[in-house]
């Protein structure tokens, strides 16, 4: 039994230390002009963050929007792996995505105490949830709603310029049970959203790939992403393809995989399911759905009408009998209650599908470089500077530039610099003679250096 230290009370919330570990529990939450929040019950835990029940401890009324009683808080800690530099990167999606169609809404954002914090709507049960509660298997009417929505929502987010990264069913969610939302869709965690279009020029990103980086979930993931391509708007579809076979089969023939090498032997198991094989017993739209999404290029627009048809004559056309409202894919249009899509079939170019087992795979040979990176950091306090410094050593960087402001510190920290060692030191005098010359001794010179208004210096000298 590891023993409890005494609990540290610090404005607002209190730290229990667990010998190395530290558990924290923020008693009441405040973000900029946001209602004063209870934090209550844990919901659940994401790639990046853990995500509470907040109740206002005061007014409030409604059962979402920002006067609401109850919010979701996503609890984000300031030395976690994604905030090294700064809030996390789901930020700045959500600065971006805000508002748009199928994403929940963040009313408010801001920093307490050691936090990162995010205020947002309170949602309902995940697919995954739900998909449990009916005995681990969905009927083919609910997963063709599923997969009209769902479709409807990616087109929103792709034309932001954005893929998610993560298409499964845990990130997919309901509105909040009793409210008017209570059969809506909506995706969430944007911890691994990337985009697919040059914020600047408007173009598509370049290809690349990287086999030693593998983001996403290994069950779900797109092959292009077991390989290290870079995501393009063809992985969330596949991923999504991937994820209404789970629900309405139960399982995927890739599951059960364990060791080291298991996302290697997924990928490669993967590569050798046909589409065919892998929506036996399933409706003909799921292998139509298929067989289109993972004979996407790079670069390829989706149908995102053609894919939501493919569905169609799965679902039921009275809406109160539909589990999950599909407004999104209405939108497109609509003729007595069913989703109309303009085809013009014979206009389109006919693209031959792969199906089957193909006859040989292609390997590619991969030689890890360091990619170049670089690294800035500003108004740095003498006492913080060798953490940062450390830190960019540890990924590979040296100090390439140093300037100050205000007695305090910037430098700038880069991969291609050429140098394999580096030393330097901050001292209280301008350019401390001896120890300049004890490194010119061991063969290292001058590469950067900088004087502060009180005199003091910094001091950088490479091999």
């Amino acid at each position: 039994m590891k023993k409890l230290v005494q609990p540290r009370f610090l404005k607002g919330y209190f730290v229990v230390s667990l010998n190395a570990y530290h558990f924290y529990y923020l008693l009441q939450i405040q973000v900029g002009n946001s209602p004063v929040y209870k934090v209550e019950r844990k919901l659940g835990k994401g790639g990046f963050g853990q995500v509470y029940v907040g109740r206002r401890v005061s007014g409030g009324s409604g059962r979402t929007g920002p006067d609401a009683i109850e919010v979701a808080l996503k609890l984000e800690h300031r030395n976690s792996k994604g905030c090294n530099y700064g809030p996390p990167y789901e930020w700045q999606v959500y600065n971006t995505l805000n508002g748009c169609y199928g994403v929940p809404w963040v009313h408010h954002k801001g920093i307490q105490g050691d936090f990162y914090v995010l205020v947002m709507d309170m949602l309902g049960p995940s697919l995954w949830d739900v998909w449990n509660s009916l005995g681990q298997s969905m009927s083919p009417n609910m997963v063709a709603c599923v997969a009209v929505e769902s479709i409807s929502i990616l087109e929103k987010l792709h034309l932001k310029g954005f893929v998610h990264g993560d298409v499964k069913p845990e990130n997919f969610l309901l509105g909040r049970p009793g409210s008017a939302d209570e059969k809506k869709l909506y995706l969430i965690d944007l911890g691994l959203a990337s985009r697919w279009k040059d914020a600047r020029s408007g173009q598509h990103v370049d290809y690349d790939q990287r086999p030693d980086v593998f983001r996403g979930t290994i069950r779900y993931a797109s092959v292009h992403a077991h390989l290290g391509r870079t995501g393009s708007r063809r992985d969330d579809l596949e991923s999504l393809a991937y994820t209404l076979v789970f629900l309405l089969k139960g399982r995927l023939p890739w599951q059960g995989y364990q060791g080291d090498n298991k996302s290697f032997l997924v990928c490669k198991k993967k590569m050798a399911t046909s589409p065919e094989l892998m929506c036996c017993f399933c409706p003909a739209p799921f292998k139509q759905f298929l067989e289109a999404v993972s004979n996407m290029k790079f670069d390829e627009e989706p149908n995102y009408a053609k894919l939501i048809s493919f569905f169609e004559s799965l679902i039921e056309p009275c809406t109160p009998l539909q589990p999950i409202r599909i407004d999104g894919a209405l939108k497109i249009g609509q003729k007595r209650g069913r989703i109309l899509i303009n085809l013009e079939e014979d206009e389109q170019p006919k693209k031959k599908v792969r199906i089957g087992n193909a006859a040989t795979q292609w390997i590619s040979i991969y030689n890890a470089h360091r990619p170049m990176k670089q690294r800035y950091h500003y108004n740095v306090a003498d006492l913080r500077l060798s953490q940062h410094v450390s830190k960019g050593n540890e990924d590979g960087l040296f100090i390439s530039c140093v300037a100050s402001a205000a007695n305090l510190w910037a430098l700038i920290m880069d991969a291609g610099t050429g140098f394999s060692s580096q030393v330097y030191e901050l001292s209280t005098v301008f350019l401390h003679k001896d120890w300049i010359m004890e490194q010119w001794e061991k063969n290292y010179y001058i590469t950067s250096v900088a004087g502060a208004n009180n005199g003091s210096s910094l001091v950088v000298m490479s091999k």
